[in-house]
């Protein structure tokens, strides 16, 4: 049964059905995606409409820690499936979940399926959907790739070169980046230039690998529209032609591909010594070891890989699938192109996801202050890389050890606050 056919029915009516559906459930499936009205309704009523008895209630964090908490301290409950953030999954003991080895079910990408594992050797949730940061370019800008070089699996020097070839062409920079007050910028290096060439973030901080990630993101602003530091919303550069290569979270290159869709590619982020690094937005789902009908939980965790359910989630939400799926022609441009990129960027071979920070609580502004202030002072303000970053790493230990925050991918795991080595 479709949305607007549900909605078609009394208000009183749907209230009552609720009441009935939630009582009659089989499985509370017990989430923190989802959370939004709009979301939520479009959960129930399209993704989970053929899973059987399913009673979707989506929480804030707290609410949904502390009933989980409470359940698992008992030694019972009626959670029945989880669905929830890595980071949410990565905070838990392990041992709190059941083993889903056995589930028959995994993401098109390895490197997911490794993180799913928490460290152990088996699978402690099912990766579920994603979101994430892709490159995109004018489909004119195509004829300046460097000889041999594939958009789909681009190196950092390659792009590069790709930068100075249109730079060349067009007489100014070219390049794209969302510098500006309010561009996401702090997230390329957290999740892709440092995972690329240093295997890290934080350990990997102030390494001799990370003088060579800001000695490239410097080549490459030598080719970027110096307009970048007012740059927020890439999709506004691409459509006005001030940038004809540019690198942005799908969502701020949307109106671009829905505009002109014939007009833009949208590709994988680039590879350096040490992989592709990405920052993947990853949700699992996961059966704790206090559910009360394991059949039944198990059955709704095969239900949302399966392909349709994927496409399904993707309208619900604008996550994107984890596995492979045929996207259906009546999605709109940006999300059939990014979810390309997307897939293959998280199923590259190479792919090296660099996870969102965890665990900083209110430090997080001030994590994110600190890549910030070394692009400036390095890239905009051409001070000594080295000292810059030797100056910071104090800083950022402070960070650290005040919140405690163990490493987080793809820093090797730490046993409490993760050191800045």
């Amino acid at each position: 049964m479709t949305l607007n056919s549900r909605i078609l029915g009394a208000a009183s009516g749907v209230a009552i059905a609720c009441t009935a559906f939630a009582a009659q459930a089989e499985v509370l499936f017990w989430s923190t995606q989802a959370k939004p009205v709009e979301e939520a309704q479009a959960m129930r009523e399209q993704v989970l409409a053929g899973a059987g008895a399913v009673d979707y209630q989506p929480n804030d964090g707290g609410p949904w820690l502390t009933r989980l908490q409470a359940e698992l301290q008992s030694g019972s409950g009626s959670i029945g499936v989880l669905g929830a953030l890595h980071g949410d999954f990565s905070a838990m003991n392990p041992d709190d979940l059941v083993d889903l080895d056995d589930v028959g079910v995994m993401s098109a990408s390895e490197t997911f399926n490794d993180l799913a594992k928490l460290g152990t050797d088996s699978m402690q949730y099912i990766p579920w959907m994603q979101a994430s940061y892709i490159m995109a370019a004018s489909k004119d800008a195509l004829q300046y790739l460097p000889d041999g070089a594939d958009v789909n699996a681009l190196t950092y020097d390659q792009l590069i070169e790709w930068a100075a070839n249109a730079h060349e062409a067009a007489g100014e920079p070219k390049f794209g980046f969302p510098a500006g007050p309010k561009g996401l910028k702090h997230r390329f290096f957290q999740g892709y230039l440092y995972p690329s060439f240093t295997n890290g973030v934080v350990r990997t901080f102030a390494s001799d690998e990370a003088v060579t990630a800001w000695e490239k993101m410097r080549e490459l602003w030598a080719h970027t529209n110096p307009a970048s530091t007012n740059f927020s919303f890439m999709q506004e550069q691409l459509l006005s032609g001030d940038a004809w290569i540019v690198f942005d979270h799908t969502s701020r290159l949307a109106q671009a591909f829905n505009e002109r869709p014939d007009d833009f590619v949208a590709f994988p982020a680039p590879a350096g010594p040490t992989g592709r690094g990405f920052m993947p937005v990853l949700a699992g789902v996961a059966i704790p070891r206090t559910a009360p009908d394991m059949g039944a939980a198990r059955a709704l965790v095969e239900y949302m890989l399966k392909p349709e359910t994927q496409i399904a989630t993707l309208r619900a939400t604008n996550f994107f699938p984890v596995v492979g799926v045929t996207l259906p022609d009546d999605l709109p441009p940006s999300v059939k192109a990014a979810g390309d990129a997307v897939a293959k960027m998280s199923a590259s071979a190479d792919a090296n996801p660099g996870l969102l920070p965890a665990g900083l609580g209110d430090k997080g502004g001030d994590f994110n202050r600190i890549f910030v202030d070394s692009f400036e002072r390095i890239v905009l303000a051409g001070q000594d890389i080295r000292a810059v970053l030797d100056d910071q790493k104090g800083r950022l230990a402070a960070i650290m050890e005040e919140t405690g925050a163990p490493c987080w991918a793809p820093d090797a795991p730490s046993d409490g606050a993760c050191p800045v080595e």
